[in-house]
């Protein structure tokens, strides 16, 4: 059921090689998911690998599909082999699993992280709008967030007739946003679903080792699958093209979710609605203010993230305990949005303010894991500890937000962040186009680093001449020596 006190609305920006898309609640922005054509995430792509290493002493295997880096298989990510007299609830040694140099059917569960390959499961899930195919699995799963007893009996009970109805005999998950689906759209969804991983066996079977299978759908469409729920009343779209797609795609799959969709048209850039870019700039600091007048320091490190919560200026207005409990109980309900928007996964450690009263520890908790309940990603949250620290965990299956739009300092030798050359060539494109929306000029002449001018003199040399053709505008380039990497100017002649 929707909460009428939420009203969700995405927004979908697109550039000749950036999507963006961000969700928001009651205005406020919540998650951020970027993808870029030179490289954009791995998550759900299929691979026919092919073993390259087995490493007994790990309980895991390395797996080669094709790119930079080999992947990385583990024993608890691959599918048994059952055999007449496997009785035993034994984890198998890996070397019983897979051996060197056989291929294997493998889906990317988790991106390339630092220097880190892409994590790998036999596993293979193909998911659609209300369901999850799980081809290796037995029987049907119901979402843990579909919490009224008699709709899970009615949705497992109508599942399983389908399933019977089309001689399936895999698994299957009912997302969360089937809850209250009828019939047609989950035999539709089944359909299809049971259709794709037909093909995907027989690609399987006739493509070489270390090839994609079959490749994810792109963000745009990734969107309308998985973030559109229904407390989600519009989806903007500021491309034509990628607005046609997405209608196509949802009369086809989503029918329900095609009179949201609208073309956005004004000349004001879609992300300065809400202060989108504004957001997303702040998100990339480490302090985080409160409205009270404290903050929030968050620390990323590649173990785990730190997370540390001050009084700041809040002196409050009765007595120190309860000073320091509204500060926390502000502090919750940022740092579940903050790790949201900031896209933190893994060993999660919060350091509130030391209560006193174990009533107070009791609802901080209670706030905190309330707020974490409308995250996309899965999180365990462990007690409160004397010590006022709460260890949690995130799922973790796509790089954070900084990690995508920053890169080490070279000016303080990895000790702070800089926005990357990349990503300030889009910040110039987009203010291009934000220029020639508003004033009339015939050329724009960019001051930048001469790391950006290099990038947009060849990697991005298509993409500038794009926008060109797009604005009808002259674009030339000059280095400033004096320039950081994030620096540049626009200047209309």
């Amino acid at each position: 059921m929707a909460d009428d006190s939420r009203k969700e609305e995405i927004l979908i920006n697109v550039t000749p090689s950036e999507v963006r898309a961000a969700l928001l609640e009651n205005g406020f922005l919540q998650e951020v998911h970027i993808e870029r054509a030179t490289h954009r995430g791995l998550i759900s792509n299929i691979y026919n690998g092919l073993v390259s290493r087995v490493l007994p002493g790990m309980q895991a295997a390395f797996v080669d599909i094709g790119l930079e880096r080999t992947a990385f298989l583990h024993a608890s990510d691959i599918v048994r082999r059952s055999t007449a007299d496997d009785t035993s609830d034994e984890p198998p040694d890996i070397r019983d699993l897979v051996r060197e140099g056989e291929g294997v059917l493998v889906q990317v569960v988790q991106n390339p992280l630092g220097s880190k390959g892409a994590r790998l499961s036999t596993f293979i899930t193909l998911p659609s709008r209300h369901l999850v195919l799980s081809p290796k699995l037995d029987g049907v799963g119901i979402s843990a967030r579909i919490e009224d007893e008699e709709e899970r009996r009615r949705l497992r009970h109508v599942v399983e007739e389908l399933l019977a109805e089309c001689g399936y005999s895999g698994g299957v998950i009912v997302r969360t946003v089937a809850e209250g689906a009828d019939l047609e759209p989950l035999r539709a969804d089944l359909k299809y679903l049971v259709k794709l991983w037909d093909v995907v066996q027989e690609r399987c079977s006739s493509d070489s080792v270390k090839t994609l299978i079959n490749g994810d759908l792109s963000l745009p469409l990734r969107v309308l699958r998985d973030l559109v729920s229904s407390d989600v009343e519009r989806i903007l779209v500021d491309s034509e093209r990628d607005f046609d797609d997405m209608r196509s795609f949802s009369d086809t799959f989503l029918p329900e979710v095609a009179p949201m969709l609208e073309l956005y048209g004004r000349r004001r850039p879609i992300f300065d609605l809400h202060s989108i870019e504004d957001e997303i700039s702040k998100s990339l600091d480490r302090k985080s203010t409160l409205k009270s007048g404290g903050y929030v320091i968050f620390d990323q490190t590649e173990a785990m993230t730190t997370v540390d919560v001050n009084t700041g200026g809040y002196v409050g207005h009765r007595n120190l305990e309860e000073t320091i409990y509204r500060t926390n109980l502000e502090a919750a309900v940022t740092i579940a949005r903050q790790l949201r928007l900031r896209n933190l996964g893994g060993i999660i450690i919060i350091d509130f303010i030391d209560m006193q009263e174990a009533e107070h520890r009791d609802k901080v908790q209670q706030v905190l894991e309330q707020a974490l309940g409308r995250d996309h990603a899965r999180s365990q949250v462990m007690p409160l500890s004397p010590l006022g620290l709460v260890e949690m965990t995130r799922k973790r299956t796509r790089e954070s937000l900084q990690h995508i739009l920053c890169e080490d300092c070279p000016s303080c030798d990895g000790r702070g962040f800089v926005i990357t050359a990349e990503s300030a060539c889009f910040e110039v494109f987009r203010e291009i186009i934000r220029q020639s929306r508003q004033f009339e000029f015939e050329t724009a002449l960019v001051l930048a680093h001469q790391d950006v001018i290099d990038l947009l003199l060849d990697e991005q040399a298509r993409s500038l001449a794009d926008l060109e053709e797009q604005t009808g505008k002259t674009i030339r380039l000059q280095p400033e020596s004096l320039y950081l990497q994030d620096q540049f100017d626009v200047i209309l002649m």
